[in-house]
C-alpha cells in the first residue's frame, strides 16, 4: 500500500490543522494506521493510531487535543489537531501496519511497513 500525507502547514499556537493521509494500491481496510512525528533534533515519536476495528490510541500530551479517524471507503486516516503548541512542531508521517482485525493497535514504529512521505507542522508563537 502507498500513502500520502498531507495538510500540514504554519498556524499560530492555538490553532488547529487536519491531517489527511491518503492510500492506494492495497486493501485499505486490512490495516492499522499510525500518525508519528519526528522533529529537528530528536528521535521519531507516536501520536495515534486507529486499529482496523476502530481502537484508538494516542499519545498521551495530545490525548484530549487531537483526533484520529478513518473512512475505509474514501482509504483516508484523519488527523485532527487542535490546540496546537509550539511542542507540536515536527515532521508529520502516517504509516500502515498489516493486521488481523482484532489486534490492539501498536504503538512502536518497527511494525509499520509502509510509510508515507511527511507533512510538515509548524507551530508558532
Amino acid at each position: 500500500v502507498q500513502l500520502q500525507a498531507s495538510g500540514g502547514g504554519l498556524v499560530q499556537a492555538g490553532g488547529s490543522l487536519r491531517l489527511s493521509c491518503a492510500a492506494s494500491g492495497g486493501q485499505f481496510s486490512r490495516y492499522a494506521i499510525a500518525w508519528f512525528r519526528q522533529a529537528p533534533g530528536k528521535e521519531r515519536e507516536f501520536v495515534a493510531a486507529i486499529g482496523r476495528s476502530g481502537t484508538i490510541k494516542y499519545k498521551e500530551s495530545v490525548n484530549g487535543r487531537f483526533t484520529v479517524s478513518r473512512d475505509n471507503a474514501k482509504k483516508t486516516v484523519y488527523l485532527q489537531m487542535n490546540s496546537l503548541n509550539v511542542e507540536d512542531t515536527a515532521v508529520y508521517y502516517c504509516a500502515a501496519d498489516n493486521v488481523i482485525l482484532t489486534a490492539p493497535v501498536r504503538t512502536e514504529s518497527r511494525y509499520y511497513e509502509f510509510w508515507g512521505q511527511g507533512t510538515q507542522v509548524t507551530v508558532s508563537s
